[in-house]
Formats: structure tokens, C-alpha cells, sequence
């Protein structure tokens, strides 16, 4: 890039540049500016008199924002990407093209990078680390600009007994409750500041709670009543739909009509029905009818949260699957699922328990699980596979953590005791559902969701950081890769797809299925949420032995038009928003939020 003068500062990064346009010394100045973000917050910083191409001098007004020049523009649509400049004012995207003649306060040279839109995680559980944590960095060093939340639990509506029960069940991270409803939860998340953007279902679960705890039991007709009313307050303050995740107490209790009927209150708003399906193992097909009929019956856009077969028994299952989704996308019903790009799982120890043992909250659970009589029936009841496929990667009890890493094989060897017993003993002793990471699905079957056009992407994970307090557990490594090793593994590598239609479906397809306004392409009159990436390079860190380490490959990230993450650098932006949904009835006190 052309230099002319000395009122130009410059700042070299590796694989892209990024040049500060500053205003001449004066008195005072000290004359280096400082680097803070970008937008409306450094335009008021800065007040530069620019020399463009040796040209005459530019003033405020003929400058944007921020100018990303000269890279590969991958526009979210699935075209090929062209080489383009972007032009960027305030939190809108303004110009993309040919634009030698003009200048930003902010350029970031792309020459040989990819810009795209950011990126959407269509299932995170940035739920808890947010609120301790807003930089969202591991989410953030893969491009995602967008948390989803909301499967089958959410942040809201709440009881003061809800809200009461998850203050005592609060871990390393530790959050005053300041909100009841889940729309107030996202605006204390904006407030409070994030890096992201937020959004989320209403758990379906959380609806069911509020008005009938964790009974085994249908609802009656006043209590699924007030679960309407509660969801259609949720859907005017912005709620993006119904999530469920039926394998989990208390949504394994609730039968289909229960659900059709929530399903069908969210339809009204144009929300969407987002299920992580009854059974994703050997009950798979009857558990995706239950879904189709869900869907068919209210009328709703519906996703499958994480797509999978599970347990080798049902690898083969996954093609019929796929048939059958296929088939009611053909029949005209609106129908799409997500992934997360790793063969291994992720749950709670307590997922091998029966229904009933689980039945009444945890505090029951764990009260049973002590009962002679239980233990010995439990074993026998138990949905096990292999123990030497589940490893141990979170605990509550610090005095069980030297056992992060081990599988459950060998721990009940240490022990002397069976499996069953050892899974039973390590919940009572941490007091949790237990942490684990579960091998049971097929990597060539990953291989085949992602060629899916109607597949998008999550981490089902927390956005968190390589530090404590996320450093006292082994997450699953998804939580640091999803993103990046599907661009970087099974794009760049393996060439399933081509960078353009996995761009596609990371941005506008995902966008277009929530209904979100003016996100997910790159067109001028869109929010800029831009990331800048190199394709060449890009690529996840995290393994399931070290899961603590931050993608790379990602060196310039925007959010709403300011500068998240500079040569992968966090530079201390929270410039994230509550995206409302489409059922959104006005807008909120306390909101940065416009026109969404």
C-alpha cells in the first residue's frame, strides 16, 4: 500500500496489516494514538486529516470507518468469493467493491485472506461463562460472532425457587441472579457486556419447571395454559423460539402433544421448533417421526440439534435418517439440522440413569442413588456402553478432579468396583451429573452430515478461555474447535465442500432459518459482524487430551462494526447485542439493539 506522508501511522500484522489513519501532532498529543477498537468510539478519539494516494487531503466526512482492502470476499451466499474492498460505517456494512478512491480511519489489509460474515453457533451453552467471562474468546478465535442458546433449558422464565435452586448449584462460576424472565437475561448479558452477539430459544424444560417442577406426570390443562402464556412473553421479548432436549428429566416426561402444543404458541411469533430428539441411538427413527409430527402438526420451522447416530449398533441408521429428512423437506415442511464436526459426545455421567431414578431434581436423584434397594436394581437399568468410551472431564468436588482424564474404566478399576457402581459413587460424591465425553459415533458419518446442504454448525459447548476458572475442567474440545476444524480438517484438507458453501452454511442459511434481519451476508445496509480469516491457515488446536488451546488462523474479527479481535488479539470490545427474534414486540429498556 502506497505511503504519501507522516500523518500515517502503520501496524504490522502477521498476514494482514492494519494502518490507523491519526491526526498530525499537536500540543499534548504525544503524537502516537492509542488502539481502541474501531467505529464510532475511535472516530471520536481520532479526528484524522488523511493523504490518500498522494492525492489531496480527505476530511471526516470522506473517510469510513474501518475499509478491509483487498480480500477475498466470501459474501455468505455461496457464490465463489471475489476480490473486493469493504467498507464499513458505524455498525453497517456501507460499500463492497472497488474502492482505491476512498479511505478508513481504520484499513486492514486482506490481501490473500478471506472476509466473510461472522460466523453463527447455532447450539452454544455460553450461558454460564458469559456471564463471568463476556470476551467469548474461544468461540471468538474461530470467527463466531453469534451464541445461540436455549436447548431445552434456558436462562428464563424463572421462579424465585428456579432461581434459588441455581444459585445453590452454582460452581466455579459464580453470578448474581438479576433477572426473571429470559429476555431480561439477554439484555443483562448486552448490558453487562459481551463480545458477541446473544440470542436464544426458551427451553421448553424451563417452561415445564416453572409450572410443574420435575414431576413425572402431563401437565394440566392450567399448567400447560400458563406455559403458553410464559412462552409468548418469551417470543415478544425477542426469544427466537422452542427449543426441547428430550433424553433430559424433566423434557423426557413430556408426551408429544404437550409439545405440539408449545411448538404451535411459537409458530405464531414465525419462531422455530429446535429438538435435540427423544433418542439419537437405537429408538432413533421413532424419536425423528415424534419430530416430524411435532413439526407438521404446529406448523413450525424445525431443526435437529446435532444431528447424530450414536453407539456403533446404529451407524448404519444415519442414511435412513437422512432419507426421511430429505423426504419431508421434498413434502414442503421447512425442516434442518446442525452438527458439531467431532465423532465424540458430550454429557452428563447421569445420561446412563432411567428416567425414574432421576425423577423429582437432583437432590432426589442423588437421594436414591443411596438407597440399597436402588442399587441394586439400577445396574441392570442402566443404558451403558463401553466405560472405557466415557472419559471423566468435569467435577463439581475438588477432591475428585485428580480424576479428570481417566475414563470411567479406569476409575472403577481403581476403585475395584464395577462400572455401574462407579458411576453411581462418582455422582454422589461430586454432587453433579459429572462431566463426561462420550466416543459413539462414527467419524465417516461426520463426514457425510457435513456434505449435507441443509446441515449448519455448533460447538454445544460454553465459549470460554484457556485460564481458570475453565481450566478446573477438560471440556470437550469442540468448545474450542468446531468451527475451525470444519474449515480447517474437512474443507481445506479434505475438500468435503468448498469454502464458499461451508461460509454459507456458517452464515446466511442459518441466519435466514431464524429469521434474523440484516445478518449473515455482506451487503451493504447489513450489521458488520466480519471476520477475517486465513484459509490457508486456519485450523483447531484443541484434542481431547489438551483441550485448552484457541484456534488459529482467525486475525481480524468485527463486531456491529468494532473490532473485536486485532491480529488475534482480543482488543477489550463488548460490542455484542441481543438479536431478537422475529415475534420481537418492541424494544426494550437498557438495549443498544436497532432495527433487529
Amino acid at each position: 500500500m502506497h505511503e504519501c506522508g507522516g500523518s500515517e501511522q502503520r501496524f504490522g500484522f502477521v498476514g494482514a496489516s492494519l494502518k490507523l489513519k491519526s491526526r498530525a501532532e499537536t500540543p499534548g498529543d504525544g503524537g502516537m494514538p492509542m488502539l481502541q477498537g474501531v467505529g464510532k468510539a475511535l472516530a471520536l478519539f481520532l479526528t484524522p486529516l488523511v493523504m490518500l494516494g498522494c492525492g489531496g487531503e480527505k476530511t471526516d466526512r470522506d473517510l469510513h470507518d474501518v475499509l478491509i482492502r483487498g480480500g477475498l470476499v466470501y459474501d455468505g451466499s455461496g457464490e465463489p468469493p471475489r476480490v473486493a474492498d469493504v467498507a464499513i460505517d458505524g455498525d453497517q456494512v456501507t460499500a463492497i467493491g472497488e474502492l482505491s478512491g476512498q479511505g478508513g480511519r481504520v484499513e486492514i489489509d486482506a490481501a490473500g485472506l478471506a472476509v466473510s460474515p461472522g460466523f453463527i453457533n447455532m447450539l452454544s451453552w455460553a450461558n454460564e461463562s458469559l456471564l463471568h467471562d463476556g470476551r467469548s474468546l474461544s468461540d471468538l478465535h474461530q470467527g463466531v460472532t453469534l451464541e445461540v442458546m436455549g436447548e431445552g433449558a434456558s436462562m428464563g422464565p424463572w421462579t424465585e425457587a428456579m432461581k434459588e435452586r441455581d444459585r445453590q448449584r452454582q460452581g466455579d462460576i459464580r453470578y448474581d441472579i438479576s433477572w426473571t424472565t429470559l429476555g431480561e437475561y439477554l439484555e443483562h448479558l448486552e448490558t453487562r457486556g459481551v463480545s458477541t452477539n446473544v440470542a436464544s430459544f426458551v427451553g421448553a424444560a424451563t417452561l415445564r419447571v416453572h409450572e410443574m417442577g420435575y414431576e413425572d406426570r402431563p401437565g394440566t390443562e392450567q399448567e400447560l395454559a400458563n406455559m403458553e402464556q410464559l412462552l409468548r412473553q418469551a417470543m415478544k421479548e425477542g426469544a427466537l423460539g422452542v427449543g426441547t432436549s428430550l433424553p433430559y428429566i424433566p423434557a423426557t416426561f413430556a408426551p408429544t402433544e404437550e409439545l405440539i402444543r408449545l411448538a404451535r404458541v411459537a409458530a405464531e411469533y414465525d419462531g422455530m421448533y429446535i429438538s435435540h430428539i427423544r433418542d439419537e441411538g437405537d429408538d432413533i427413527f421413532e424419536a425423528l417421526e415424534e419430530f416430524l409430527t411435532i413439526v407438521r402438526e404446529a406448523g413450525i420451522r424445525g431443526e435437529v440439534y446435532h444431528l447424530k447416530a450414536s453407539q456403533k449398533q446404529n451407524y448404519g441408521k444415519l442414511a435412513e435418517v437422512i432419507r426421511r429428512l430429505e423426504e419431508a423437506r421434498a413434502e414442503g415442511l421447512e425442516v434442518t439440522a446442525d452438527m458439531y464436526t467431532y465423532n465424540a459426545s458430550s454429557t452428563g455421567l447421569s445420561y446412563v440413569m432411567p428416567s425414574w431414578v432421576q425423577e423429582g431434581g437432583h437432590e432426589a436423584f442423588v437421594g436414591r442413588l443411596q438407597d440399597p434397594e436402588v442399587r441394586r436394581r439400577l445396574p441392570d437399568e442402566m443404558e451403558m456402553i463401553p466405560p472405557e468410551d466415557i472419559l471423566l472431564v468435569s467435577f463439581r468436588n475438588e477432591q475428585l478432579r485428580h480424576l479428570t482424564g481417566k475414563t470411567l474404566a479406569e476409575v472403577a478399576e481403581l476403585w475395584e468396583t464395577s462400572p455401574e457402581v462407579a458411576a453411581m459413587d462418582l455422582i454422589i460424591q461430586d454432587d453433579s451429573r459429572v462431566g463426561t465425553v462420550r466416543f459413539t459415533m462414527s467419524e465417516d458419518n461426520v463426514r457425510t452430515k457435513v456434505k449435507l446442504p441443509w446441515m449448519s454448525f455448533c460447538s454445544d459447548a460454553g465459549s470460554v478461555a484457556p485460564e481458570p476458572p475453565f481450566t478446573n475442567s477438560q471440556p470437550h474440545p469442540r468448545a474450542y474447535g468446531s468451527f475451525a476444524r470444519l474449515l480447517g480438517r474437512y474443507v481445506r484438507e479434505e475438500k468435503l465442500i468448498p469454502l464458499e458453501e461451508a461460509i454459507r452454511r456458517l452464515t446466511h442459511f442459518p441466519a435466514t432459518n431464524l429469521r434474523l434481519e440484516k445478518r449473515g451476508l455482506l451487503a451493504p445496509g447489513y450489521f458488520a459482524d466480519v471476520v477475517v480469516f486465513d484459509p490457508e491457515t486456519i485450523a483447531d488446536q484443541a484434542t481431547f487430551q489438551q483441550p485448552h488451546q484457541l484456534a488459529t488462523g482467525v486475525l481480524h474479527l468485527l463486531v456491529n462494526g468494532q473490532l473485536v479481535l486485532q491480529d488475534g488479539q482480543h482488543t477489550g470490545a463488548m460490542p455484542g447485542r441481543f438479536i431478537k427474534g422475529p415475534g420481537f414486540q418492541g424494544k426494550s429498556q437498557g438495549t443498544r439493539g436497532e432495527g433487529e
